[in-house]
């Protein structure tokens, strides 16, 4: 019985709050109507930023050089030659 008197008094205190805020006394206000403005077409251009060309441009700069420097490695394959220190000169007491 309890439980029935506490969701009555939640549902009368609900109606009221909403019949409260529902309107006023106030005039209405009048806002100024909204207008669309489409914005002006311009001319086409390119759709790739010059900024990606010249990353692009400098990455491959960068690959070619990589790949033509590997190319003079190439002769580095064999062991190289000992070196001859020449006559070792010992000093003694």
């Amino acid at each position: 019985m309890r439980i029935l008197r506490t969701f009555a008094a939640a549902a009368s205190i609900t109606a009221l709050a909403t019949a409260s805020v529902a309107g006023g006394l106030s005039d209405e206000v009048m806002e100024a109507p909204v207008v669309a403005v489409e914005p002006e077409m311009e001319p086409a251009g390119s759709s790739i930023s010059p900024t990606f060309i010249i990353v692009g441009v400098l990455a491959a700069l960068l690959i070619a050089a990589y790949v033509a420097n590997e190319d003079d490695d190439d002769d580095d394959d064999e062991e190289p030659e000992p070196v001859d220190p020449g006559p070792v000169v010992i000093t003694g007491r």
